[in-house]
């Protein structure tokens, strides 16, 4: 096995086991449900993306960590740091668009989204013209730079925005947030349906019509290392397409919510540093959640213990951080639970 292949692995690990222990935690909390000690528990939904992207394991770290059902140790004791009688769950979404969508609609209590998209829902802009602004989106924290992938078959000669002219590439999901955005920069450079063939397939499906040669690339918004683009890049099948300066200030001025970014060389196997775009990544709650709940969830995300497991458990968790907790925060604005915590440590007048 390489060198730069055992790390990746072991953080999908760690990002397995927290998963599995939002699942320990709703076993516990029907446990108690069937006990009769139901009163005081508190289930919190909190909608990701695919369980091949980011989204995912980056919220089932989240889920178990502000999780602390009845019965769990003490946080002093090596327990659970989280919010006393709370389980989050981790729910797989098609991501941002489907996440806004069913939190102003109340089945979901947050969920994860990119900031432009989640401008646009509460704005009622773009996407959401027709359906109006979603008002009851509230911010609760900034997480994690998103970056645009531009996934490549290392077969299909792909080396320039240019080349992907008449090539099959898949645009994620409608519904996701990944989506959106590519459609916004192939339109950019003149490139579209009426030129190539563009398909809705999730990140999984199209890894998989990668490798039977079906399909020549995709599109994917998400936090790096990315678990799909990971798997492809380990059995040398894939490159990314790298920006040039010249295409980045190009998308920069069209769309202000993108910023310029890139792939460090070293984060995929085989795979040299590339210049791209990126959005951030942000934890939107129900403008209906209890003030108070809000403000304790948002105390156990930036708890010493939890930012530990964040760190530890995915890379993109190295990102999240108190310090970035409010880069980009503007609309939807801040769950006034959110803001007391804010308020409380100096980040607000």
């Amino acid at each position: 096995m390489s060198k730069g292949k055992g790390p990746r692995r072991a953080m999908g690990t760690l990002s397995l086991a927290a998963i599995s222990f939002v699942a320990l935690v709703l076993t516990a909390g029907l446990a108690a449900r069937a006990a009769g000690l139901d009163e005081g528990v508190r289930f919190f939904r909190i909608g990701t993306g695919s369980t091949s992207g980011t989204y995912f394991p980056v919220g089932g770290i989240i889920a178990s960590a502000i999780s602390n059902p009845p019965g769990s140790r003490d946080c002093d004791k090596g327990g659970s740091c989280g919010v006393p009688g709370l389980i989050a769950v981790a729910q797989s979404t098609q991501g941002s668009v489907e996440n806004v969508e069913k939190i102003q609609s109340g089945q979901l209590d947050s969920g994860f989204s990119q900031s432009d998209i989640a401008y646009w829902a509460y704005h009622g802009e773009r996407l959401f013209s027709e359906s109006g602004p979603q008002q009851n989106l509230r911010s609760l924290a900034n997480l994690f730079p998103e970056s645009v992938q531009i996934v490549v078959d290392r077969r299909a000669g792909i080396l320039r925005i240019a080349d992907l002219k008449g090539k099959r590439i898949s645009v994620d999901r409608v519904g996701s947030g990944t989506h959106a955005d590519a459609l916004l920069i192939l339109q950019a450079f003149g490139l579209g349906p009426e030129n190539m063939e563009l398909v809705n397939l999730s990140l999984g499906a199209a890894a998989d019509e990668i490798r039977d040669g079906d399909l020549d690339g995709l599109i994917i918004v998400a936090g790096t290392p990315t678990n799909g683009v990971t798997q492809l890049a380990d059995e040398s099948l894939v490159t990314l397409l790298s920006l040039t300066e010249a295409e980045m200030d190009q998308l920069v001025a069209a769309y202000p919510f993108f910023s310029k970014s890139t792939v460090e060389s070293g984060t995929y196997f085989n795979i040299p540093f590339t210049h791209t775009l990126a959005v951030g990544a942000q934890w939107l709650v129900s403008a209906e959640i209890d003030e108070d709940l809000v403000y304790d969830i948002t105390a156990a995300l930036w708890h010493n213990n939890i930012q530990k497991l964040l760190y530890e458990g995915h890379l993109q968790g190295q990102h999240i951080s108190l310090e970035t907790a409010l880069e980009g925060v503007s609309s939807p604005p801040l769950h006034p639970g959110a803001a007391r915590y804010y308020r409380e440590k100096g980040m607000l007048p």
